[in-house]
């Protein structure tokens, strides 16, 4: 559906151009973001190599498991459907430290692995089961504590306080995560999956 909803803003948007006679326009346009898309690209990629590898050691470390102790009443209350010491703990866990961190894309990868393991623990492949919903309710609302790529792009586009957004988005996420859960947890208590 996305891919279709795309499709059509490209085309309009083209065919638009063409009959206002600014195509010319698109074309600039089209070669200037696209040149800029990948040279944004490419300068993310040292904070996500950091972070993922600072990720990987914690990993392999133990780190993980340790802070995965303590964060095992959170995740016990906001999925008490996932056995206690089920590999999706871990992989939710590791989520979540890399959206707080603001490495939403490096993220990703965790979010698949943890939304894999608690595929597994489904009976009904097709609905998602609570704890599935309330893992992706609680990656939409993005909690961050740092958010390194909004933090880059203001560093790149010249302001005078790139992290000086830091506190409202602190602020701003922790309100949006704790509403997410609320309406999360209202919604779950009407479903037995």
């Amino acid at each position: 559906m996305i891919n279709t909803i795309w499709f059509l803003m490209i085309f309009i948007g083209i065919v638009y151009g063409i009959i206002t006679g600014n195509l010319g326009a698109i074309n600039d346009v089209i070669i200037k973001e696209a040149g800029e898309g990948v040279t944004f690209t490419i300068s993310l990629i040292g904070i996500m190599s950091l972070w993922l590898g600072i990720m990987n050691v914690a990993e392999k470390s133990g780190l993980m498991n340790s802070i995965s102790k303590g964060f095992r009443p959170i995740i016990r209350l906001l999925f008490p459907q996932v056995p206690k010491n089920h590999p999706a703990e871990r992989w939710i866990l590791m989520n979540f430290i890399a959206n707080m961190f603001g490495v939403g894309n490096g993220a990703t990868a965790f979010g698949l692995k943890a939304m894999k393991e608690l595929d597994s623990l489904n009976r009904n492949k097709k609905e998602a089961t609570n704890a599935m919903a309330m893992f992706l309710i609680i990656n939409m609302s993005s909690l961050q504590l740092v958010p390194l790529t909004v933090i880059k792009l203001r560093y790149d586009y010249g302001s005078s306080n790139p992290t000086g957004i830091v506190g409202p988005t602190i602020l701003a996420t922790t309100l949006s995560t704790i509403v997410a859960i609320i309406i999360g947890k209202i919604f779950e208590g009407g479903r037995s999956c």
